[in-house]
């Protein structure tokens, strides 16, 4: 049975809630931050596209969530697949005093708390679909994919009764509800819809590094609120641990990948930093309360290299992720989930020990049953999904549009206008009879 509503207001506690609704806060940012990272990574011409991408996302999955993908998500179960509960339907049975049952937190923090994490997970995905995919169709994709993907899934792994949560799989804030799922995701969109003009023949360099780099710093900071804050309160010291191993595992992924560049090609980037960051954040994601600070250590390594080889793969498999999404998100949350196996110490949110702690290998194997299982489902039901919207609807825009400038084509402006950058001071300074000469000048 799912966690069931209790009228108890005397075990609320305010600092537990309090953390709960910060965290919350830090969760949301991190979707304008993800919008920043993408839309620095694209085009001049698709980055209002890019951003625009995450921003729906705030809106439509909130109205989703509060009208049934809660009560899918955390409702009693149902065959292990899916949860319901009538009370959560519109939130309209929930009082504010309402506390969420086994912990300290309402209800209403606790749905709002995962709210953010739906809201965040279809953003992801759009990454791989840069520059080429109408707006409408992905925002009627969001819809679709939130209420046969998402709201499952997250069932699945975290609702009491959901058959990985039953089986045992550990997944501490969504390797495999949120990484794996959007990145499996990705790569099922982009298998059906194609990939862009030019691909592998023309230059699609980021237009806007500081953005890329602007991003990354909001992601790791908000991803303090959705490691953390997924213990949902601070009275064990399992939380405190995870916020500990989200920055030492992000850092040494970071490291990692700029080695493997140095190596590999040479130089160390700055997109290679950002990525880096990114990587270790999704990797110590699902293992960050299940491993020691030197686990995470050896997390965000693997990860880092793990996922900086990864990235190369599309040019090898002629398959086109703009962005990456495939080689950080959903190889970084393999890598984390699978590394529970063999580097949980014991210690942390479970007794549970990995292989390189007298565990052997038994969690290991549960670990691969829910990857593998979100992975394939995931990926199956996107590339479904985006056939039947390519088929109706349509998902690209034309090549035209697509050449020209999908900010235009679908939201009728342009991220930066330089029309009149400069031309009237310089004109204004000029002085008099140098005329038609230094118009001339000034406007080329």
């Amino acid at each position: 049975m799912a966690p069931a509503i209790t009228l108890a207001a005397d075990k609320l506690s305010a600092a537990n809630t309090g953390f709960m609704l910060i965290a919350s806060a830090l969760v949301l940012i991190m979707t304008p931050g993800l919008a920043f990272f993408y839309g620095g990574m694209v085009r001049v011409k698709s980055t209002l596209n890019m951003l625009m991408m995450s921003f729906i996302s705030m809106g439509v999955i909130t109205i989703l969530w509060v009208l049934y993908g809660f009560s899918m998500a955390f409702g009693t179960d149902h065959g292990s697949l899916i949860g319901w509960t009538g009370d959560y339907v519109g939130w309209a049975g929930i009082d504010k005093m309402d506390i969420w049952s086994g912990y300290t937190i309402p209800v209403f923090v606790f749905a709002v708390f995962q709210m953010m994490f739906a809201i965040i997970t279809p953003a992801l995905i759009s990454g791989a679909l840069a520059d080429r995919v109408k707006f409408s169709a992905w925002t009627l994709f969001l819809v679709l994919w939130a209420t046969v993907v998402y709201f499952p899934v997250a069932h699945w792994v975290w609702g009491t009764g959901g058959w990985a949560f039953e089986l045992g799989v550990i997944d501490f804030a969504g390797g495999t509800a949120v990484h794996i799922n959007a990145g499996a995701a990705a790569l099922g969109v982009i298998l059906v819809i194609g990939k862009r003009v030019g691909f592998k023949k023309d230059p699609m360099r980021p237009h806007s590094l500081p953005l890329v780099m602007l991003g990354a710093g909001l992601l790791w900071f908000g991803w303090f609120g959705f490691n953390a804050g997924s213990w949902l309160g601070n009275d064990d010291g399992v939380g405190p641990l995870m916020f500990v191993n989200t920055q030492i595992a992000t850092a040494a992924a970071m490291c990692a990948w700029l080695a493997y560049e140095k190596i590999r090609h040479g130089a160390s980037t700055t997109l290679g930093a950002a990525s880096g960051a990114v990587a270790g954040l999704v990797a110590i994601t699902p293992s960050g309360g299940a491993v020691s600070p030197l686990g995470a250590i050896a997390v965000g390594a693997i990860a880092g290299v793990g996922c900086a080889a990864a990235v190369g793969l599309k040019y090898r498999f002629n398959y086109d992720d703009s962005l990456d999404v495939v080689g950080v998100h959903m190889v970084g949350g393999i890598l984390g989930s699978l590394l529970i196996g063999l580097f949980a110490s014991g210690k942390g949110q479970s007794d549970v020990k990995g292989l390189f702690y007298g565990g052997g290998l038994h969690q290991f194997w549960i670990q691969c049953a829910g990857v593998f299982a979100v992975l394939f489902y995931s990926l199956i039901c996107s590339a479904i999904l985006a056939f039947l919207l390519d088929k109706t609807i349509g998902m690209r825009v034309t090549e035209d549009e697509e050449i020209s400038g999908i900010d235009q084509a679908e939201h009728a402006e342009t991220a930066y206008d330089f029309s009149g950058a400069g031309g009237g001071a310089a004109r204004n300074a000029a002085p008099a009879g140098a005329g038609a000469a230094q118009s001339k000048k000034v406007d080329a």
